[in-house]
C-alpha cells in the first residue's frame, strides 16, 4: 500500500537533525513522514525531524555604517587629546617670549622668581654690580648697575660662545671669565680671550612701569661696531 507524505521545506539558516542522521542547510526538501505511514506493528518508521537555527544573515554580521562612524569619532577623540597635549609644549618654544607688556619684552626676574624692580634694585646691589637675572627666552643675564647707581641700558647674556657654559662675574678680574674652558670677556661682555669666539650677546634693558624689562638686542654691537651675531 502506497504511503502519503507530507514535504516540508528547509531554509538555509537550520541546521535539522533526526534518529536517521544530521540534515546539512544545504538540502532544499525534507521528507516528513504522515501520521498514516505506520508499519504492521504499529509503530512509526519514520523519526520526527527537530531543527534549529545555526546561522545568522549575512547583513546581521556587519556593523551598520552609523555604529562604524561613532566608533571612528570615539577613536578619533581618544588619541587627539593626548597628541596635542604633546604638541602644545613644541609649539610654543617657537613663539617669542613676551611680558605682556605692550612693548613685547620680557620682565627681568630675580633669583627668587619675582619681577625686577628697580628702584628696589638699586638699593641692594651698588656701582658696577652684576647680579644674574633671568632674562630673554630664559637665559641668564646679567643686569647692570652704572658707576651712577642707574641700571645700565643693556644687559649681558651670561651663557659662553663657546660650549655653553654659565660664565660668572670675577670682581676681583673686572672680568667674566669661564671655569669650562678659561675664555675670558671684558666688564661689557666682549670676549679678549678664546676659545670664545663670539662677544657675550646683548639685549636692551628698559624700565617699564618701575620694572626692568628685557628687550632683544637687533642694533648695531656698541662693543664691536659689527652686527650683532645672535640676531
Amino acid at each position: 500500500m502506497a504511503s502519503t507524505s507530507t514535504l516540508s521545506t528547509a531554509t538555509p539558516s537550520h541546521l535539522c537533525s533526526s534518529k536517521n542522521g544530521m540534515f546539512s542547510p544545504s538540502q532544499a526538501l525534507l521528507l516528513k513522514p504522515n501520521n498514516s505511514n505506520r508499519s504492521s506493528y504499529g509503530k512509526e518508521r519514520g523519526g520526527r525531524i527537530a531543527c534549529q537555527a545555526t546561522s545568522i544573515p549575512a547583513d546581521d554580521r556587519v556593523p551598520d555604517m552609523g555604529k562604524r562612524e561613532l566608533m571612528n569619532l570615539l577613536l578619533l577623540g581618544a588619541l587627539s587629546l593626548p597628541t596635542a597635549g604633546m604638541l602644545v609644549p613644541y609649539a610654543s618654544f617657537f613663539v617669542p617670549p613676551g611680558s605682556g607688556s605692550g612693548s613685547g619684552g620680557t620682565v627681568a626676574k630675580d633669583a627668587l622668581g619675582n619681577d625686577v624692580i628697580a628702584s628696589e634694585w638699586i638699593k641692594i646691589h651698588g656701582p658696577g654690580d652684576r647680579t644674574l637675572t633671568q632674562g630673554l627666552k630664559g637665559d641668564p643675564t646679567y643686569l647692570v648697575v652704572e658707576p651712577d647707581r642707574t641700571i645700565a641700558t643693556y644687559g649681558i647674556n651670561a651663557v659662553c660662545t663657546h660650549l655653553g657654559c654659565v660664565v660668572p662675574w670675577n670682581a676681583a678680574e673686572n672680568k667674566f671669565i669661564c671655569p669650562c674652558h678659561g675664555s675670558q670677556y671684558n666688564n661689557q661682555g666682549k670676549v679678549v680671550r678664546g676659545p670664545a669666539p663670539l662677544s657675550l650677546a646683548l639685549a636692551h634693558a628698559d624700565i617699564d612701569d618701575g620694572k626692568v624689562l628685557f628687550v632683544p638686542w637687533v642694533e648695531t654691537d656698541f662693543r664691536t661696531g659689527e652686527n650683532p651675531w645672535w640676531a
